[in-house]
């Protein structure tokens, strides 16, 4: 199993549109793919939608984004990388 921390940056937090896009994303790779709040330790699969939504992370949440499998490690840097795009929300001020 492969794990890495990363922090939820954009403005908005993991709403609807950002958890579909990451949902989207962890379901092209075979491995399971889990996110966990590193504050409560809720997790969730991620590859279920209504399971990410209700993780409820802010800006400022630290998640831990799990795989395993196969493409365990190709997973954890796409869903990893979205995440630090900023889930690629054009207009999303850095700071």
């Amino acid at each position: 199993m492969l794990t890495r921390n990363v922090v939820v940056a954009n403005r908005l937090g993991l709403h609807a549109r950002a958890a579909a896009r990451l949902v989207n994303i962890a379901r092209q790779y075979t491995s399971h793919v889990r996110l966990e709040r590193a504050d409560t330790g809720q997790s969730a699969d991620g590859k279920g939608i209504y399971g990410v939504l209700l993780l409820t992370a802010s800006r400022g949440t630290e998640l831990r984004v799990m795989a395993e499998g196969d493409d365990e490690q190709r997973a954890v840097d796409a869903l990893c990388g979205l995440i630090e795009r900023r889930f690629e929300e054009e207009g999303d001020a850095l700071f």
